[in-house]
């Protein structure tokens, strides 16, 4: 059986921390100069999406190795 819920109920993240990285996608977006707006962004492209999360990826490494 399939939970349309799974993102949200199971990932063991809480309301803050799903906020937290809300914020930080948000942040990786306009430095890129891709606008997304809250909610639903299927108009992105595929490249512009890839690139959100490479550039998140690529901070958290980055954060990770200057600890």
């Amino acid at each position: 059986m399939s939970n349309s819920n799974n993102n949200n109920n199971n990932s063991g993240m809480t309301q803050k921390g799903r906020e937290a990285l809300e914020r930080f996608k948000m942040e990786s977006a306009n430095e890129l100069g891709i606008n997304l707006k809250d909610g639903y962004n299927g108009d992105l492209t595929s490249r512009e999406a890839g690139s959100i999360g490479g550039n998140m990826v690529k901070k958290m490494i980055d954060s990770y190795k200057k600890q």
